[in-house]
Formats: C-alpha cells, sequence, structure tokens
C-alpha cells in the first residue's frame, strides 16, 4: 500500500511538472462560418486571455451589424463573448474570402469592406486588427500589392504566412522581411496539424523572423487539428503538448479553438 501510494505520489508529481513546463497559450482563434459552433470552451485555464477572430465578414457574409454587407443568419453573441476570460482582449478579424486566390485577386474590395468594420462600436476591447490574406511565397505578387493595402488599414494590425514553398526558415523570413511595413506584425503558422514541418522546425521559422522583424512582431498559430485522409480531427492532447512545448517565449494562439480543442482536451492540458 505504502510502496503503490508513493509511485501514485511521483506520477502525480512528474505530471504536474510537464503540465507546468508547457508556455501558457495566449489567445485562441475563431473561424466563423454560418454552420460554425459557437465561441464556448475554458480555454482561459490554458492561459488564453486574447480571442483573434479570423474575419468579421467573408465571402459578402457578416458576423457584424452595420457592414452594408448581408448579416449572418446566425450571429454570435458578442456581449456574451465580451464577458469570457478567454476574451479579456479581440484582435478584430476583417473582411475576407474563403478561397485563398480569389482574396489575393480581391485586396481593394477587401480593404474597402475591412475600413468599414473598423468604424464599427464593438463590445468588447479591441487589441488589434487581423486582415485574413494569408501569405506564402508561392504569392510572387505579395510584394508589391500588400503594403500599399496594408497602409491604409488600421493599427495595431496583423497578417499570417505560412511556407508553403518549403524554402526554408532563414529565406523565408528574408522574404517576408524584404516588404512587409515595419508596423505590421506576422503569425506564423506552423504546419504541423497538415505535416507540413515538425513543431521545432515551426520554432525554427518563429526565430528566424524574430530575427528579421523583432520578436514584439512574431507570434505563432499553432494547428490544434490533425490532416488524416483528406479529413481533419482535432489533435489529441498528447499531441498538443509536444507541439506546444517548442513555442516557450512566443505568443500561442490555438488554431481553431472553439473547432478543436474541446474540454476534454483543455482538462487534459490543464495544470
Amino acid at each position: 500500500m505504502n510502496r503503490l501510494f508513493a509511485m501514485l505520489c511521483l506520477m502525480s508529481v512528474a505530471c504536474g511538472a510537464a503540465a507546468a513546463d508547457l508556455p501558457p497559450v495566449k489567445g485562441v482563434v475563431w473561424q466563423l462560418h454560418e454552420t460554425a459552433p459557437d465561441a464556448k470552451g475554458s480555454w482561459d485555464r490554458l492561459g488564453a486571455r486574447e480571442l483573434l477572430i479570423q474575419w468579421t465578414a467573408v465571402d459578402g457574409v457578416a458576423y457584424v451589424r452595420g457592414t452594408g454587407q448581408r448579416e449572418s443568419k446566425r450571429m454570435p453573441d458578442w456581449e456574451r463573448i465580451a464577458r469570457e476570460p478567454w476574451a479579456q482582449s479581440v484582435i478584430v478579424g476583417l473582411s475576407g474570402r474563403t478561397d485563398e486566390r480569389t482574396a489575393r485577386r480581391s485586396l481593394d474590395a477587401m480593404v474597402a469592406e475591412s475600413l468599414a468594420i473598423s468604424r464599427l462600436a464593438f463590445p468588447f476591447r479591441v487589441s488589434g486588427w487581423y486582415f485574413p490574406a494569408e501569405v506564402d511565397p508561392y504569392w510572387k505578387e505579395a510584394a508589391t500589392a500588400l503594403p500599399p493595402a496594408l497602409a491604409r488599414l488600421p493599427r495595431p494590425l496583423w497578417i499570417s504566412a505560412y511556407d508553403g514553398t518549403g524554402i526554408g526558415a532563414v529565406e523565408f523570413a528574408g522574404w517576408i522581411a524584404s516588404w512587409l511595413p515595419r508596423d505590421v506584425g506576422v503569425l506564423f503558422q506552423d504546419g504541423v496539424g497538415v505535416h507540413a514541418r515538425t513543431a521545432q522546425v515551426a520554432r525554427d521559422y518563429a526565430d528566424a523572423l524574430a530575427q528579421q522583424l523583432g520578436k514584439a512582431r512574431v507570434g505563432l498559430i499553432a494547428e490544434a487539428f490533425r490532416e488524416h485522409k483528406g479529413r481533419f480531427r482535432s489533435a489529441t492532447a498528447a499531441e498538443l503538448k509536444a507541439q506546444l512545448a517548442a513555442y516557450h517565449s512566443f505568443p500561442i494562439y490555438l488554431f481553431d479553438g472553439p473547432h478543436y480543442v474541446s474540454e476534454r482536451v483543455v482538462r487534459e492540458l490543464a495544470p
């Protein structure tokens, strides 16, 4: 009995230490669509205090009132969300397109729609803005098309980026730094969920971006899903632990909290 009790105590201490070693999550991402689940969870137990909304209007459908676009059949309860501990501040995603190629051809329209959104009043504290035109080196025109578009948008401003080409961390960071306005931050999509790279390699990208841009302008989007045979499932707590452990000292945003980070996963991850 005493030996078993001692073993259980040692296991409990070890598990607690492992959980404590995980870096806190800064926030969760929420990708809205008309059939999406509502944003409900306890991600604050993982440290999340900031909500990153991928977009507040997409493909002509708005999830806030007053944009001039068609309002979604399912409008979020923004008043309730503003009271959530994981939404003490909100990075507001502006106007986007679900199809990446369409988004890259629609920058002018997206900027105009985004400016209308930026003039609205929100019930939560806006800590920044996110322009949902995802960037990777295959988009050759980004270096000339994006800077004038970004110049028209409010600050603080973030974009997201990924390396679909596999050019490597140093080359990727140099490419971003060669054209990105100095007052715009980058959220790097780690690619772990789609098996594009390991978490440690994603950390190498974040380090390279921080060296080029300054650490204050870099965050990591941790994909909290796993692709399997063309479909997506939630990452397990064990998978997320290994993933998050590589990202110490960087702001981490879980993609996507409402879809993939369930109460069960939170319970298993929470220290």
